[in-house]
């Protein structure tokens, strides 16, 4: 991943957000994931998008209950109506003085015309 930029979106999660291990439920980081990639891909798409894919995704360390999540996304290829994302999860532990990589992963979002139908996607800038 390049050099990280400002986070797409910085959250917390809750108590009702772990499992018995007292981790955070994968489908929790995947739907941050999904969040912060759609954001990019709207804005890349200058509109509407959908996920189709999930290319690849690694868990890599637990997310605990007091972590800051930070997920971190760009544009990592496109096609005529697809734009591949990598998303990247650092988590943020010991009052600011940890950062660990959690979890990253590939979505791929299809850009939508009215109709919900893939439409061509802007050129590239």
């Amino acid at each position: 991943m390049p050099q990280r930029s400002d986070p797409i979106l910085r959250v917390t999660p809750g108590p009702s957000d772990i499992n018995s291990n007292g981790h955070i439920f994968g489908g929790w980081v995947l739907s941050q994931m999904d969040i912060a990639g759609g954001i990019v891909a709207g804005r890349v798409s200058q509109g509407a998008c959908a996920t189709v894919a999930i290319e690849s995704m690694t868990f890599i360390a637990p997310i605990l209950l007091r972590d800051i999540i930070s997920v971190y996304a760009h544009e990592e290829r496109r096609g005529k109506t697809s734009i591949a994302i990598r998303i990247e999860v650092v988590a943020t532990r010991a009052r600011g003085q940890q950062e660990v990589k959690v979890t990253d992963g590939l979505f791929t979002f299809v850009a939508l015309d009215e109709d919900h139908r893939p439409r061509l996607l802007p050129p590239a800038l």
